[in-house]
């Protein structure tokens, strides 16, 4: 797969390759191939998605090089849920890329993000994609509308207090 990815994009390395799933029976193989790739050279950093904690763990166990990143479904209401995985990302130096940090549109009319929102003068997109940087991760905002793309990369002049961060931390559902 990685060989006509690389084919059909005419170059000689990728700079991030991720299994996207951890399919049972074929995790351990798939990661094993994968370092070799990176051995190789035509990869300079890999990755996963979608891995949880019991997943990770299997995975560290065997492996001889340490995910780069878990790219995961990330917002403050799966927050609690993903807790524990977070928690071993962490002391494993893996970097977590929050997915879907948008909630692909679903909470953007929660009350309470809104009300948040308001005191910042800022939306509830911008809410949620300052409440993943603020944790530290990289964050994938999706839009195909312009001005969403422009609106969605303009938080970098406020910050969250650490009251609202906790509060947007207990959003979870």
């Amino acid at each position: 797969a990685c060989e006509i990815s690389l084919g059909k994009m005419d170059l000689e390395y990728i700079d991030l390759y991720l299994i996207h799933w951890p399919v049972e029976g074929r995790r351990l193989a798939s990661w094993t191939a994968m370092e070799e790739l990176l051995a190789k050279g035509k990869c300079r950093s890999i990755g996963i998605s979608n891995f949880m904690k019991h997943h990770l763990e299997e995975l560290l166990e065997k492996a001889h090089v340490v995910p780069a990143i878990n790219q995961i479904e990330m917002s403050p209401y799966n927050y609690l849920q993903r807790k524990e995985t977070l928690n071993l990302c962490e002391s494993a130096g893996i970097v977590i890329e929050a997915y879907s940090p948008l909630t692909k549109g679903k909470k953007l009319k929660d009350p309470r993000l809104v009300e948040i929102a308001v005191k910042y003068g800022k939306t509830t997109a911008q809410l949620l994609i300052r409440w993943a940087l603020e944790k530290q991760y990289v964050v994938l905002p999706k839009s195909v509308h312009k001005d969403r793309i422009i609106e969605n990369a303009d938080v970098f002049d406020f910050s969250i207090s650490a009251e609202d961060m906790a509060t947007m931390d207990t959003f979870n559902e």
